[in-house]
């Protein structure tokens, strides 16, 4: 449902952003007895940037709330085994059973979005594609009490709520009205492009590194995601002026047999880029207005960590504003512990300054936090009703 009509003039939660951060976070509200607007300023089922890999604890969260028979009505193919290719060597992962889960899933965001916004609806939250948020009201006290919404067509409306919520993204608007500073910020950045092939014949996930270089294949809905990643200090030399000449070139100087495999499949629709960004963790949380998503935590994309980093902050959020009081000021600390060991390995990643060597002992860093963190979402309770 789109536009600004039959709308409250209080809600317990705000929403700003409808996408897998934001969705959720009104998914759980919702079903909890909360008063939920979600709002997202682009159509409903749009596409976005996106690693699309679901780690364990992301799928498992799917899998509590429920999602997972959408998940696989949609094509999405299930995830058996990684590969992991340094240089000429292959590690295979096989996915084993943990938690309940046996497989994992990368959904392409045209799914996972609109999954997780039909859930929030169903749950009881409001629903409005093609409204944006234009101003925050405070209180005498500095506190933030409502929004200022506007649609497409540049009407207007106020709304108050117990809680402004900024699911907006790294250019977060609700972050810019608050004024929330980031206060941790790695230093490096990989500039990336990519593409979704038909008929590329493999086998699971695959990540490939070499001096320099990376390149993945993540098996998504009706065919791969193929990627390739240079350092951003790169960026113009390596695309700038011919995308796919630069793409190709990557492939077939570090990873020839990937090239190989990329000649045979069929490119559906065009190449796109992410020239990098460097990652940070913002104050998420204030006197009437917190943050979850890339709003409030970033990091570069090479570990494909942000969808379960975003589900995973949109439960420990959910959970901390139905606690009430002043439960929410957990919430950061809860959420910079669990986030704070991937963004030093993730930034050490994306500086390219490792070696075969070194970039497998980053994996084993990686693996034994992501098995912490599943193990800490695993660990969370049910979510108290908001009437409890």
């Amino acid at each position: 449902m789109n536009g600004l009509y039959s709308l409250d003039s209080h809600y317990d939660a705000v929403v700003i952003g409808a996408r897998c951060a934001g969705a959720a976070t009104a998914f759980l509200l919702a079903r909890s007895g909360a008063k939920v607007l979600l709002i997202d300023r682009q159509a409903y089922g749009s596409d976005t940037l996106s690693t699309h890999a679901l780690m364990r604890g992301a799928v498992l969260q799917l899998k509590r709330w429920g999602l997972i028979p959408t998940v696989l009505a949609a094509g999405t193919p299930a995830i058996r085994s990684t590969t992991f290719h340094y240089g000429d060597e292959a590690v295979r992962v096989d996915i084993k059973p943990d938690h309940g889960v046996d497989c994992l899933f990368a959904p392409r965001r045209t799914v996972l979005d609109p999954l997780l916004v039909d859930a929030a609806r169903e749950a009881g939250a409001e629903v409005r594609h093609g409204v944006a948020l234009s101003e925050l009201q405070f209180a005498g006290s500095g506190r933030v009490i409502g929004a200022l919404l506007r649609d497409a067509g540049g009407a207007c409306m106020s709304v108050r709520s117990d809680i402004i919520i900024g699911a907006d993204g790294r250019q977060s608007t609700v972050a810019q009205l608050v004024n929330a500073k980031a206060y941790v910020e790695g230093s490096n950045a990989s500039a990336i492009v990519f593409g979704y092939y038909e008929d590329l014949n493999r086998d699971g996930t695959h990540w490939h590194f070499a001096n320099n270089a990376a390149a993945g294949v993540i098996p998504t809905n009706a065919g791969r995601c193929v990627f390739a990643a240079v350092p951003n200090s790169r960026l113009g030399a390596t695309f700038r002026g011919d995308v796919m000449r630069g793409f190709l070139q990557v492939l077939a100087s570090s990873f020839p047999k990937l090239r190989e495999d990329v000649d045979r499949a069929t490119l559906i629709g065009r190449l796109r880029g992410f020239g990098g960004a460097t990652s940070y963790l913002r104050q998420c949380h204030g006197a009437g207005w917190a943050l979850v998503g890339d709003a409030g935590y970033f990091k570069d994309p090479l570990t494909a960590h942000g969808i379960t980093d975003a589900l995973r902050d949109a439960q420990l959020l959910a959970i901390r504003i139905l606690d009430g009081g002043r439960a929410i000021e957990g919430y950061q600390h809860e959420r910079d512990a669990l986030s704070m060991p991937f963004m030093r390995v993730t930034d050490a990643i994306a500086s390219f300054c490792w070696d075969i060597d070194g970039i497998k002992q980053l994996h084993d860093d990686l693996s034994a936090i992501t098995n912490m963190e599943v193990n800490h979402i695993a660990s969370l309770s049910q979510l108290p009703s908001l009437a409890a």
